[in-house]
């Protein structure tokens, strides 16, 4: 991780703290472009991408935290059907407005709703949860709910695919209180919590400012808790590059569902 950085959109509480700098988030989040290539990957993997009938691809897919389509929008043009779900109007007004703008609106189906009870019957192959959103959930109840709705979206065999970081001492010396220029007009200021293992992120810039939490746990512990989940790991990656996670860095996991 590369001090506090923007994380996913959250995917928790109404309304949404992100709906106060939906007309910012993309361009705070601008340089974050790493993590793109490797969704898109696994979504046309997972689903068969341009190749499905029709050529809308071969079955959907749900992004949870999608956003302002950051994800969504790239995986579409792939030819993949993404049903995105996020708790933010306002995030998801942009997310229309892209998909548009991209000529892909048919095959981006967005949702306003949580990830603990994401607003879908359809049942598939993939459920991705890009950009540190799962660590909006900040309580292990609040994990727990979240993994077991996505257990029961997913198909026999299907894959959740997420990222996640535990920060390192180094990225709380580096941004811990400090209002950093992390775009030009877009702040940002840490408070890391390393006793509740929470990180309260303001943001502000010209058209809106926002204040949200994330909580972290350990590798050690998601792997537990993603096995008592009904979770088998396929892959745990130490970045979008496909690396394999060695500690200390984010941690990114390709986990098939049990059963």
């Amino acid at each position: 991780m590369s001090g506090a950085r923007a994380p996913g959109p959250q995917p928790s509480g109404a309304p949404s703290n992100y709906d106060a700098i939906a007309r910012i988030y993309d361009p705070w989040s601008v340089s974050v472009v790493e993590d793109v290539a490797f969704y898109v990957e696994e979504a046309v993997r997972a689903t068969g991408g341009a190749g499905g009938a029709g050529g809308a691809g071969g079955g959907a897919m749900v992004e949870l935290g999608v956003g302002t389509g950051r994800i969504a929008v790239p995986t579409a043009r792939a030819g993949v059907r993404v049903i995105g779900v996020d708790t933010s109007a306002g995030m998801l007004e942009v997310a229309r407005e892209a998909a548009v703008a991209a000529g892909v609106e048919a095959l981006v189906d967005l949702r306003q709703g949580d990830m603990r009870t994401p607003p879908v019957s359809e049942r598939v192959t993939l459920v991705t949860i890009p950009f540190r959103a799962l660590l909006h959930m900040e309580t292990e109840a609040d994990r727990r709910r979240a993994l077991g709705a996505v257990r029961e979206l997913l198909l026999p065999g299907g894959r959740l695919v997420f990222d996640v970081f535990a920060p390192g001492e180094e990225d709380i010396a580096d941004t811990h209180g400090k209002w950093l220029e992390r775009e030009p007009g877009i702040y940002e200021r840490a408070h890391w919590d390393t006793g509740s293992r929470t990180l309260t992120l303001g943001v502000r810039g010209p058209a809106g400012e926002t204040t949200m939490r994330l909580a972290w746990i350990s590798v050690v512990e998601w792997a537990v808790l993603l096995d008592d989940c009904g979770y088998d790991v396929v892959e745990r990656y130490g970045w979008f590059d496909r690396r394999p996670w060695r500690g200390g860095e984010d941690s990114v996991w390709v986990v098939e569902r049990r059963g």
